[in-house]
């Protein structure tokens, strides 16, 4: 078993992994440690728990985005012939984007 040593945010999370996987977790460290420059950049010094939780927050998007976009053509179809379905997800979408202005909100309020 493999160690990797990951720097995010100024600290150091030692990881274990299969052995050859190092090049490819590094990688995905590298990535996050790139948000959670941008962030810090963006909104300022925060509490590291927030901080870990943003980032997650903004994989976790990009994730659903490429998800959905793989995803529209076949879901597009479905949704015109349910006007049950239609509504629903209108609501989840207004609940996602209450929830977004409220994480951003929070995050302008801790900053430095």
């Amino acid at each position: 078993m493999a160690q990797v040593s990951a720097h995010i945010a100024g600290r150091n999370y030692p990881l274990a992994c299969r052995d050859g996987d190092e090049p490819h977790l590094l990688a995905l460290v590298a990535g996050l440690e790139a948000k959670a420059q941008a962030l810090t950049a963006q909104l300022g010094t925060m509490a590291e728990q927030r901080l870990l939780l943003m980032v997650a927050l903004m994989v976790a998007d990009e994730l659903h985005e490429e998800r959905t976009a793989k995803e529209a053509p076949l879901a597009a179809a479905a949704i015109g012939t349910d006007p049950a379905l239609v509504a629903w997800l209108e609501a989840m979408t207004a609940r996602v984007e209450a929830l977004a202005g409220t994480l951003e909100s929070a995050g302008h309020k801790t900053t430095a």
